[in-house]
């Protein structure tokens, strides 16, 4: 009988046992207020979905993507920085960025509950002396799976063209600016039309709800606001593109 291999995360299955249960937390309800269930004291504290949402609406605080370049090339959270760590490490080039603040409030993330490089990271900054270290331990593969807005850069967008043929490419413009022109193989979704609710039909894979989602508008404004409407659709792995329209089909040609 032939085995057939899930692309789908085999830990997400299992969030709900790994975060802390809404009964060892007064305040944790639900699923956006957990957090991951780490054994022992940790030198950082975590923050949950809810607090992490709160922090990237309002600016508060620097939000640090501790995965390699091309793991934030093909997907980040919305206002994230990328560590460039050089030579002297990424606790350096951290420093650097928060301008050697000791008192500068930070989040961490990485890729996923069972990753180590926040943690490790948070390790050393608090080590250093750094008194505000958060980390969303849960990481982007959670940040995406609850309808959190992923960026993904031109560079990402060239790789991922070049070698998923998986991905779909979804245009957010009208339809008569996709009918004048787009992406090769590019599907269209016009913002207006399906926030408005006048599409019969959503030109989105549903025979594998894993397949990467790339949205692409006149701007980057366009595409996010197409996926923030699509946020509680069960499409996990998404991102959007925030530049032009102009850029993007120049670099894809």
């Amino acid at each position: 009988m032939p085995t057939h291999t899930s692309r789908f995360p085999l830990w997400l299955p299992l969030l709900g046992a790994l975060l802390l249960s809404p009964g060892a937390r007064a305040d944790a309800p639900n699923i956006l207020d957990s957090v991951f269930a780490e054994p022992g004291a940790q030198a950082t504290p975590q923050i949950s979905t809810a607090e992490f949402r709160r922090i990237l609406a309002s600016g508060d605080m620097t939000v640090i993507d501790t995965r390699s370049r091309a793991e934030f090339e093909a997907g980040h959270v919305a206002g994230a920085h990328l560590v460039e760590a050089g030579k002297d490490g990424p606790l350096a080039a951290v420093s650097r960025m928060l301008k050697d603040d000791k008192a500068a409030p930070v989040v961490l993330y990485c890729n996923g509950p069972y990753c180590q490089a926040s943690r490790r990271l948070g390790d050393q900054l608090a080590k250093a002396g750094y008194t505000q270290v958060h980390r969303y331990q849960l990481g982007i593969p959670i940040w995406r799976a609850l309808g959190g807005p992923t960026e993904i850069e031109l560079p990402g967008i060239v790789r991922v063209f070049g070698i998923d043929r998986t991905a779909v490419f979804v245009d957010a413009r009208a339809a008569e600016d996709f009918a004048a022109g787009s992406l090769p193989g590019a599907e269209n979704l016009p913002v207006e039309a399906y926030v408005a609710g006048t599409l019969k039909r959503l030109p989105l894979p549903e025979d594998d709800f894993n397949r990467r989602v790339i949205l692409f508008g006149r701007d980057g404004a366009q595409a996010r606001r197409l996926a923030e409407a699509l946020a509680t659709r069960p499409w996990h792995n998404v991102a959007y593109y925030p530049g032009s329209f102009t850029d993007l089909s120049a670099a894809l040609k």
